[in-house]
C-alpha cells in the first residue's frame, strides 16, 4: 500500500466506555426507523468485508457461515454482506447472486444471523458489478502474444529503428523487433491503453464504449441488479445495498472520469443516471417495504475524480428518489494504484485513494481516526438542508464509544460503520452496550486484513488468528491461522 511522507505513530484514541445505564441513553444504542419500515435496534453498522470463503462457483460455505455468525454474536443493527456479484460468472470465491440456484445457500446465511443475532440484527446482501481486469503479463507474452498489431505500430516501429522495412515484414518478425526495444523505444510505439496493459494488465472501462458490451451497460445492468435484489428478497434478507463505491463499474459511472457522451457521462446529471435508473429497477422488482440503499464515496481522491461537492449532489439525487439509507465510503480505485508484479492483477487499494480509504496507525498528522468523517458530515447536513431525512451511514477508523457517540451527537452521521475495529473484535458493540466496554479488543490498524484480502487469502485478523490453534472445534486455514475470532465468554 502506498505511504504517506509523514510517517507518524498514532496511539489508540482513548475511550470512556459507557456503564451499562449510560449505554442504556446512549444514541448509539437507540433504535432508528428506515422509510421502508425496517427498524433497526440501534445504530452501529457493520460493512461489507470480502473474506474469501465461498466457493469458487459463488456459493455459500460453512465458512461463510461462520464467518457472518461470528459478527452477528455481537448483535449490530445492520450487518452487510460482502459485495456479491449481480452477474453468473465466474468471479473466484466471492459470493453470487446471478442464479436462482444461489437462493438456497444465501437463506441459510440470513438464517444464521438472524438465529445468532437472537433476531436483533438486520442483515443486507451488498450487490455488486465488476468489469474484466486481467493480471500483467510478462513482458515477453504480452508483446507476443497479447498485443494487436497495427500500421501504427508497423509505423512507430519503423521510425525507433530507422528500417522502413518493418511496414512489410511478417508479424512474427514485427513481435520480435519489438521485444528488442528497451523500455523507452517502446513507450514511442505503444500507446497509453496498451502501456497500462503491459505494465499493469489490462483493465475494461466504463468509457469504452467501442466494446459492445461496454456500450450496452446502461441497457443490461437495471435488470441484472434489479433480478439479483428479488433474489436476496426471496432469500430472506432484510435489505440490499447497492455497491456505487469504489473501483467498480457503478461508481466509475459516478466519476468525473466518465466521458461516455451518450447520456451516461459528463455532467453530474449524466452521471448520475444509470445509477437512479439501476436504483429504479431495483425498487419495481422488490417493493417500497424492502429495504434498498447504497454505498457510494464522499471523494475519489484521484486525480479528475469526484470530490465532494459531487457526492452532495449524489446524495441529494438518491435520497429524493428515495433510497432507504446512504453509506459512505472513500477512495479504493484503479487509477492510482501500485504496479502489480507480473502474473498479478493491478489492487484499486494500493495508491493514495487506497490509503484514504483504509489509513494505518502510522500515517500523517491527520491520522488514521475519523479522518473522512469531516467530509461525510458535508454530505449528511446538505441532506438535511435539503429537507431530506434519509439515515446517512458514516465510516472510517471509528474504534471507540466516545468517537461513535460524538458523531450522533454532533449529527455527523446517522449511523455508525466500523469495519476493521468489528473484525478484531466482532462483540465490541455489544461489550459496550452491556456496559462491559473495557473488554474490548482493539484493532491496532496495521492492515493485517487488508494485507490478506490484497492477496486474495482468506481474511482474519492478526489479534486473533493464533490464538486456540489446535482446540476441538476451531477451523483453520491448514493448521496455520483460525478463521473467526474467539468467542467471547
Amino acid at each position: 500500500m502506498w505511504k504517506p511522507k509523514e510517517r507518524i505513530r498514532h496511539a489508540l484514541p482513548r475511550d470512556e466506555p459507557p456503564t451499562q445505564e449510560e449505554a442504556a441513553r446512549a444514541r448509539l444504542f437507540s433504535p432508528l426507523r428506515l422509510a421502508s419500515g425496517l427498524e433497526l435496534a440501534e445504530r452501529s453498522w457493520v460493512p461489507a468485508m470480502v473474506p474469501w470463503r465461498a466457493t469458487e462457483e459463488g456459493f455459500v460455505t460453512a465458512n461463510v457461515l461462520d464467518w457472518y455468525g461470528r459478527f452477528a454474536d455481537g448483535q449490530p443493527g445492520a450487518l452487510v454482506v460482502e459485495a456479491t456479484g449481480i452477474r453468473d460468472v465466474p468471479s473466484g470465491p466471492l459470493l453470487r447472486a446471478g442464479d436462482d440456484r444461489f437462493i438456497p445457500g444465501l437463506r441459510e446465511l440470513v438464517r444464521t444471523v438472524h438465529a445468532r443475532s437472537a433476531g436483533r440484527t438486520r442483515v443486507f446482501l451488498q450487490l455488486i458489478d465488476f468489469l474484466r481486469i486481467r493480471r500483467r503479463p510478462s513482458k515477453e507474452r504480452f508483446l507476443r502474444e497479447f498485443l494487436a498489431i497495427t500500421g501504427a505500430h508497423r509505423r512507430a516501429l519503423a521510425d525507433a529503428l530507422g528500417d522502413e522495412r518493418i511496414g512489410d515484414a511478417p508479424e512474427a518478425e514485427v513481435r520480435e523487433r519489438l521485444l528488442s526495444l528497451d523500455d523507452e523505444r517502446l513507450e514511442a510505439v505503444l500507446d497509453r491503453r496498451e502501456l497500462e496493459a503491459l505494465r499493469f494488465g489490462e483493465r475494461e472501462r466504463v468509457t469504452d464504449v467501442a466494446l459492445p458490451h461496454i456500450r450496452d451497460l446502461p441497457r443490461s445492468l437495471p435488470g441484472l441488479f434489479a433480478a439479483a435484489a428479488a433474489r436476496a428478497r426471496e432469500a430472506g434478507f432484510d435489505g440490499v445495498e447497492l455497491h456505487y463505491a469504489h473501483a467498480y463499474t457503478m461508481a466509475s459511472f459516478l466519476s468525473a472520469l466518465n466521458t461516455r457522451d451518450d447520456g451516461y457521462g459528463g455532467e453530474r446529471e449524466r452521471r448520475a443516471r444509470l445509477p437512479l435508473e439501476v436504483y429504479a429497477a431495483v425498487r419495481d422488482a422488490v417493493s417500497a417495504r424492502f429495504t434498498v440503499g447504497c454505498r457510494f464515496l464522499c471523494d475519489d481522491v484521484v486525480e479528475g475524480g469526484s470530490r465532494v461537492d459531487d457526492a452532495i449532489f449524489f446524495a441529494l439525487a438518491f435520497a429524493r428518489a428515495g433510497m432507504d439509507f446512504l453509506s459512505l465510503s472513500t477512495g479504493g480505485k484503479f487509477e492510482d494504484a501500485k504496479q502489480p508484479k507480473v502474473g498479478e492483477a493491478a489492487y484499486p487499494y494500493t495508491g493514495p485513494s487506497g490509503y484514504e480509504c483504509m489509513p494505518t496507525a502510522l500515517s500523517d498528522a491527520a491520522g488514521p481516526f475519523g479522518r473522512q468523517i469531516p467530509k461525510q458530515a458535508r454530505i449528511r447536513r446538505a441532506v438535511r438542508e435539503a429537507g431530506l431525512e434519509t439515515p446517512v451511514v458514516v465510516a472510517g477508523g471509528i474504534c471507540t464509544f466516545v468517537q461513535a457517540e460524538g458523531i450522533l451527537a454532533r449529527g455527523e452521521g446517522d449511523l455508525i460503520g466500523a469495519a476493521r475495529q468489528t473484525l478484531a473484535d466482532p462483540d465490541w458493540f455489544l461489550k459496550m452496550r452491556v456496559g462491559r466496554g473495557a473488554e474490548v479488543r482493539r484493532c491496532v490498524y496495521s492492515n493485517y486484513c487488508e494485507g490478506l484480502d490484497q492477496r486474495h487469502r482468506v481474511v482474519t485478523c492478526q489479534l486473533w488468528d493464533r490464538v486456540g490453534i489446535g482446540e476441538p472445534g476451531v477451523v483453520t486455514v491448514e493448521g496455520k491461522r483460525r478463521l473467526t475470532a474467539p468467542r467471547w465468554g
